[in-house]
């Protein structure tokens, strides 16, 4: 069993969301999971539609008249994937047990009685730093801080650290920590600043998982449903599988193979042989393959070089990275006929390319290359 806390004390930075994903996502690839909102705000909670008359108040609180087990407050929230449910009473914990020796093991107690019955256990907690979260990390493995393109964001990382850092040096407890890119909006300029940054300041503590800015996380949500489960093939849904993945393939846990049913195509008929008019029609279908593409930029003293364009939506992902040999970037992707806008990324930097003529302004005010695909 691995427990992972989700944490940032700013707001705003698609924390709930990923708690709410990632967990989703891990029990879609067969892992049992459960969710813990700490949170008293139970955004995770609404999030999901989930019945908050109960939650960790009864299972942690001396004053509560209606003490629980954790086992008696774990609800359903999809196949593989509980949720122990948060509600405003949580947030009065953190005064109650204030003067309390050991209150920083309250929740490692609580997960103690259902040790060995979930495969992961995510901890969504609230955005402040206080008893809660300190709970939280001392009870978890490993920590999970989403970082939005932003410096104030960054800021809550350094922070985060340190509470991170004392729980090792005066608990003996050891967390590792992760920083995880959200709402990343690959349409600015100014996201990819910040990710430059936020590579070098954070290199060796990133996933490779980027989440996107994707309007079905917001509609799922509204919905009180997972993303995987409102719309499985939508950019969140992938970015949040991605992840999951991820993080089981570190853990060398087995991954559920991405499959996607094909309808069966109707048996041929003994004998039957196409019309000229058909063969001339595949002749056509055929000539509109997929044709490989090739980029090219001369950078000896870059780092990193990708290549995006109206061909993906203008995202960015390793299937779009450059590779470098002796300070010639290249890459080959597979296109359909047609003309395609495109920019270099440049460390962080947005670029035309300066050996391709053909260029128009974008709305950005910036150069966009132009590139003719034919059949």
């Amino acid at each position: 069993m691995k427990i992972i806390s989700i944490a940032n004390q700013k707001g705003g930075c698609g924390k709930t969301t990923t708690a709410i994903n990632l967990a989703s996502t891990l029990s879609f690839n067969g892992q049992k999971t459960l969710l813990i909102d700490l949170d008293p705000q139970a955004h995770a909670t609404l999030g999901l539609n989930v019945n908050d008359n109960n939650s960790l108040y009864n299972c942690i609180s001396k004053l509560t008249p209606h003490k629980l087990k954790i086992k008696d407050i774990i609800q359903k929230a999809g196949r593989s994937f509980d949720i122990v449910p948060s509600n405003v009473l949580v947030g009065t914990l953190e005064q109650e047990l204030a003067d309390e020796i050991g209150r920083e093991l309250k929740l490692v107690e609580i997960i103690d009685e259902i040790k060995g019955l979930y495969d992961y256990i995510l901890i969504d907690c609230p955005p402040s730093l206080g008893f809660l979260t300190v709970n939280a990390i001392r009870a978890s493995d490993e920590l999970i801080i989403p970082l939005e393109t932003s410096r104030f964001s960054m800021q809550g990382v350094d922070h985060l650290m340190d509470i991170a850092h004392l729980i090792r040096e005066r608990l003996g407890h050891p967390v590792g920590a992760k920083v995880l890119v959200t709402m990343f909006d690959s349409r600015l300029r100014h996201s990819f600043t910040m990710l430059g940054k936020i590579k070098e300041k954070f290199s060796g503590m990133l996933f490779d998982t980027i989440i996107h800015v994707n309007v079905k996380l917001k509609e799922a949500a509204v919905m009180g449903e997972a993303v995987i489960k409102y719309d499985k093939y939508c950019r969140g849904a992938k970015d949040y599988l991605g992840l999951a993945r991820e993080i089981m393939t570190a853990d060398r846990r087995p991954v559920v193979p991405e499959t996607r049913s094909k309808p069966e195509a109707p048996a041929r008929p003994e004998g039957y042989e196409p019309s000229q008019r058909m063969q001339e029609l595949i002749q056509k279908e055929t000539q509109e393959l997929l044709k490989a593409t090739a980029f090219c930029l001369q950078a000896p003293d870059a780092r990193s070089v990708y290549v995006t364009g109206s061909f993906n939506d203008w995202s960015l992902d390793e299937n779009c990275r450059m590779a470098n040999t002796d300070g010639t970037w290249r890459l080959s992707l597979s296109l359909k006929p047609g003309t395609y806008k495109y920019q270099f990324i440049v460390d962080g930097k947005w670029q035309e390319d300066p050996a391709n003529a053909n260029m128009e302004r974008n709305s950005f005010g910036d150069i966009n290359s132009l590139i003719e695909v034919k059949a």
